[in-house]
């Protein structure tokens, strides 16, 4: 970690940067814009209270009317029908021929190539390595 962190500090020494006075005058000008948020006022209800009260009285209302409906209302007569009952269906039987199917030789195929990938990609990363430090 200490080769990495001298690596990088070398690394580092060896750039240079410059920022126009463009530049600096433009990040100033935007720093110096910059206004405090305000907070916002709450919001006020557009609806004065006596409107909730009401809607909910509505709504109560409402649902006892429908209740009672409802529940007074005579169920209606259950009329009996004249079709004949409907015969069982019978499903015939099929005799199903089936075999297994063999997958094992193409899933060792893929192992085997993931392997050799993962093998390669290991080795390319330690010459990488080795070759940045």
């Amino acid at each position: 970690m200490d080769k990495l962190a001298k690596r990088l500090r070398e690394d580092a020494a060896h750039i240079e940067c410059a920022v126009s006075d463009e530049l600096d005058d433009r990040i100033r000008a935007s720093l110096e814009n910059i206004k405090p948020q305000q907070p916002a006022e709450p919001r006020r209800s557009a609806r004065p209270p006596a409107f909730w009260w009401a809607s909910s009285l509505t709504g109560v209302a409402a649902a006892i009317v429908l209740i009672a409906v409802l529940n007074l209302q005579e169920p209606e007569p259950a009329i009996p029908t004249t079709e004949p009952v409907a015969q069982q269906l019978v499903i015939p039987s099929i005799e199903w021929q089936a075999e297994t199917a063999v997958l094992v030789s193409p899933l060792e195929q893929e192992f085997e190539d993931l392997q050799s990938d993962l093998k390669k990609a290991e080795e390319a990363l330690r010459e990488d390595i080795e070759r940045l430090f």
